[in-house]
């Protein structure tokens, strides 16, 4: 029986798991793989303490920061997804797709996202070449260039807002009819002289030669037209990785784990839950392992003193 499980090798549980190894609790530590979604990132900038590293640069010391500390008090299982939690008279059951399962009295679940892919021509082929799903992670190596962001939602909106900085122009495509983002960020994003947006625009192909040189979108009218970009910055939409904890916690409409961001407590007394797969508004590895450390302290409160 495990004092603590914690679900997911991204900066939220990674921060977890080295300070539950710090305070001495027995814990059990699953990952699929280590890093979370920036080990896709080539070159990240705003990982606070480092001014520049590639993904997998984070990944390696994620994990050599909590093998460093762990002995003894947190065992890792590497290369593993949990199939299912489910209450138990003394806690709660972990499955893992081994079959393997395991006993824990709680459970951290800090089992990240995922992006949802652009589904156009030539999106896979130029991916970390032009193509990215992370502004904040790669914009600053767009300067004075000439980008596209592809999605009208909040997060569209904010990523041409981050992208105005530094790019040359920015030109927001949204696949249907009107913005979904709020009225005031559309009104206030599309002030900047160096921004547009277009409404009615299905992205249907990218192309280039070694790098992204445009792409290609279909209008209302069924008309193909080509926009020349050489960076393409997608924000569609996340899938957070909750389908084993369905019916145990309470999930937002899009299966977000639903928080109270005081403490990272779910609905469900002894899960806590950090990171991307929460229902916070920003979602950036520095929130995310932020997020990981708060769970932990109450977890440990709760833990050795209730």
């Amino acid at each position: 029986m495990y004092e603590l499980t914690i679900i997911g090798g991204g900066p939220a549980g990674i921060a977890a798991g080295v300070y539950a190894s710090r305070k001495q609790l027995k814990t059990l530590f699953i990952t699929k793989e280590w890093g979370g979604q920036s080990t896709v990132s080539t070159d990240i900038q705003n990982w606070i303490g480092t001014p520049s590293l590639s993904g997998d640069a984070l990944a390696a010391s994620l994990k050599d920061h909590l093998h460093a500390y762990a002995d003894g008090f947190v065992d890792i299982v590497e290369k593993s997804l949990v199939t299912k939690l489910e209450k138990s008279d003394n806690g709660f059951i972990v499955t893992l797709t081994s079959g393997i399962t395991y006993e824990t009295k709680a459970v951290l679940i800090a089992s990240g996202s995922k992006r949802r892919q652009l589904p156009a021509t030539g999106a896979d082929t130029f991916e970390h070449k032009g193509l990215t799903y992370c502004a904040s992670c790669d914009g600053p190596l767009f300067a004075g260039q000439d980008v596209a962001v592809i999605g009208g939602g909040n997060a569209g909106f904010e990523t041409a807002a981050q992208l105005l900085a530094y790019a040359k122009t920015v030109t927001l495509l949204q696949h249907g009819s009107t913005f979904k983002a709020d009225p005031v960020t559309v009104e206030k994003v599309l002030a900047h002289p160096n921004m547009k947006a277009i409404t009615g625009a299905k992205t249907t192909g990218v192309y280039g030669e070694k790098f992204v040189q445009g792409l290609r979108y279909l209008t209302e009218q069924g008309e193909t037209v080509t926009l020349p970009v050489t960076g393409i910055f997608v924000e569609i939409g996340m899938l957070p990785n909750t389908e084993f904890v369905k019916g145990v916690v309470p999930l937002d409409e899009y299966g977000r784990v639903t928080i109270d961001p005081w403490t990272q407590k779910t609905g469900t007394p002894g899960v806590w839950a950090a990171g991307d797969c929460t229902n916070v508004h920003y979602h950036q590895n520095n929130i995310s392992a932020g997020d990981g450390v708060r769970a932990l302290e109450d977890i440990y409160v709760t833990l050795r003193t209730t």
